[in-house]
């Protein structure tokens, strides 16, 4: 993507009313204006709140929220420019209840609330395979910390990825830390009975992966 293009898309995202883009420090330094309040100030509703951590395109929180008018959705991801489209496609499309946050994902817990959040999609991540970069993996330990903070007890975290490193790494660490894992598949297009939203709703990179025959692998767990 060009400069010039990215330039217009930052642009174009102060203009939405659903992104919301909060300066690193106003997060960290001080206490955030909505954190605690996303459901009454933003969607002006008390429905369930699901999060999509690393969501750059915004596809699949578009989806989602589409699929499930009575949750609220919202987007999260560092790149701007990348979730334009979901931003955009959200408002040409008069879906209320899709909204995008541009932050880092390791601030998470500085932008919700304790017990705030009902469920987490984590949609292909980097699985950030080399050894030194494990705490960049977004399914480590910090991160589920940092989540369990944020969810409800009985908050649920899905992942789904087309890496089958990322996806037996989590289900080690899970079952090593005694979390309770509810559903696992390695292959969900193959095998019989996974969820609907996780087949019935596909990426732009997932249906180039499936083009090329990668299986698609998907784990709902709960933090303990």
């Amino acid at each position: 993507m060009g400069s010039k293009n990215k330039l217009k898309r930052f642009k174009e995202n102060e203009t939405f009313s659903n992104v919301y883009q909060p300066k690193r420090e106003d997060l960290v330094n001080s206490e955030y204006e909505l954190k605690g309040q996303w459901n009454t100030s933003v969607f002006k509703n008390n429905n369930p709140l699901v999060l999509e951590l690393g969501c750059g395109r915004g596809e699949y929180t578009v989806e989602l929220a589409k699929k499930f008018p009575q949750k609220n959705f919202i987007g999260i991801d560092i790149k701007g420019a990348r979730f334009w489209r979901g931003a955009k496609t959200a408002i040409e499309n008069d879906i209320s209840n899709a909204a995008f946050l541009r932050t880092q994902i390791e601030l998470v817990d500085y932008a919700f609330a304790q017990n705030e959040v009902d469920e987490i999609w984590i949609t292909f991540p980097d699985p950030q395979i080399k050894y030194k970069r494990t705490k960049h993996r977004m399914t480590n330990s910090d991160f589920l910390k940092r989540y369990k903070t944020i969810l409800k007890p009985d908050g649920v975290v899905n992942l789904k990825t087309d890496s089958e490193f990322m996806h037996g790494y989590t289900l080690g660490l899970l079952h090593g830390e005694g979390h309770e894992v509810l559903y696992a598949n390695h292959n969900v297009y193959k095998q019989e009975g996974s969820p609907e939203e996780v087949t019935s709703i596909q990426t732009y990179y997932e249906s180039q992966y499936l083009e090329q025959n990668k299986p698609i692998t998907y784990i709902r767990f709960k933090i303990k």
